[in-house]
């Protein structure tokens, strides 16, 4: 089998979103040290909400994982969504996304009073080898026959981690 397709995990993004800044904020910040131990970064509005939040407000945070951090991670995370996942969760290049309603949901994690309950969610960027190409400033593409398509990502994720897509 030619390795140039293989599929492998580019990066898993865990966003929680509080909505506001404060108290809610440094504890979702709190939480996602304590779950990932990275680096939080701080989400904020690029232009005025809908809701009437002005730009530049801080509304959440996230963390991105990489390798074997983001191996790990996603096995937890799919045993908190009792590894299964809507087949609408995919997009048109095989990235998928979920959803965790609480994050005590994941093994080992447990409820910490001055923390309180967070939901989050989790996106998963797919790539092949080669897709290094396309983040060049170069006039370069992949081809249509490198992008990862939504059943080759759905067969992937059913060999590596036994997940059910529903």
């Amino acid at each position: 089998m030619n390795t140039m397709r293989d599929i492998r995990i580019a990066k898993v993004t865990i966003n929680i979103g509080c909505g506001e800044a404060g108290d809610k904020l440094d504890k979702a910040n709190k939480l996602m040290t304590t779950l990932t131990g990275k680096k939080v970064v701080v989400t904020s509005t690029d232009s005025r909400t809908t809701f009437g939040m002005p730009k530049g407000k801080a509304i959440g945070c996230k963390v991105t994982l990489r390798r074997n951090d983001a191996i790990a991670f996603l096995k937890k995370a799919f045993e908190a969504v009792e590894n299964t996942i809507l087949g609408k969760s995919f997009d048109r290049q095989g990235n998928f996304a979920f959803g965790i309603k609480e994050h005590i949901d994941i093994p080992g994690v447990k409820y910490e009073p001055e923390i309180g309950i967070y939901g989050m969610d989790v996106c998963v960027t797919l790539e092949r080898r080669g897709y290094r190409v396309s983040r060049k400033k170069l006039s370069s593409t992949i081809g249509s026959n490198h992008v990862i398509k939504p059943e080759e990502a759905k067969d992937w994720l059913i060999k590596s981690f036994g997940v059910k897509i529903e």
